[in-house]
């Protein structure tokens, strides 16, 4: 099966307080009836994901989050993080921030602290197994690498345990990686080609089975999968 592409500039742009985002995944899971036209609803946990620019000084405001699983993925500048978890953390560019929000759940704002608009990803994962307590975790990623931020064995501490994995990958020039199980792709730098036929490049979601990506350039590309 050809993978398919949803690209993000055929998406309306939207956001909130001091950002402007497109909104790539909206899950009915979480959204119901309020799912944006044209998204992709996810698979497994992985209910949301959007690309935000923060304008100069921006910021969201300080606000709440339950029962959900939020991983930043800073692209471009930086991002002064205030909260009760990780409170005082700077994000800088291919800097990984994972919350658990839990049944306490936790409250944060992120403010882009530069005169120049800054880029981020954000993802949430609702947690297969309600009532965790609050957690924090960073990651700092390597080029030429692929990196599990989320998800994975509960055998294993360095990640939060979950079927649903996030995993995000720095690839130098024609570096491959290929795709065995039904994946979620998303390009957040450079271009490459799938399947030695199919051209990507930044801002596109590529979703399929069993697919080749091979990069064209530097690239940076998020990975969602899920395993029953």
């Amino acid at each position: 099966m050809t993978p398919s592409i949803l690209h993000r500039d055929d998406l309306p742009l939207g956001g909130f307080a001091g950002l402007r985002e497109h909104r790539l995944v909206m899950s009915p899971k979480l959204f119901g009836q309020h799912v944006n036209p044209g998204t992709f609803p996810g698979i497994g946990n992985f209910v949301y994901l959007a690309d935000a620019r923060f304008n100069p000084k921006g910021e969201t405001r300080m606000h709440d989050h339950h029962e959900v699983d939020v991983v930043s993925v800073m692209i471009e500048g930086r991002i002064a993080h205030e909260g009760s978890l990780g409170h005082g953390q700077e994000l800088v560019a291919y800097d990984v921030q994972v919350q658990r929000a839990g049944a306490e759940g936790f409250s944060h704002n992120e403010v882009n602290p530069d005169d120049s608009k800054n880029r981020m990803i954000q993802i949430w994962v609702l947690p297969e197994k309600p009532g965790e307590c609050a957690a924090y975790k960073l990651y700092k990623l390597e080029n030429g690498a692929v990196a599990r931020v989320y998800g994975g064995s509960k055998k294993q501490t360095s990640t939060f345990p979950s079927h649903t994995t996030v995993e995000v990958a720095l690839l130098n020039g024609e570096q491959q990686v290929e795709f065995e199980d039904t994946s979620v792709v998303y390009i957040t730098q450079g271009q490459g080609v799938i399947n030695d036929n199919v051209n990507a490049t930044d801002g596109d979601l590529i979703t399929g089975n069993h697919f080749n990506f091979k990069a064209g350039s530097d690239v940076h590309l998020i990975v969602v999968q899920h395993k029953n």
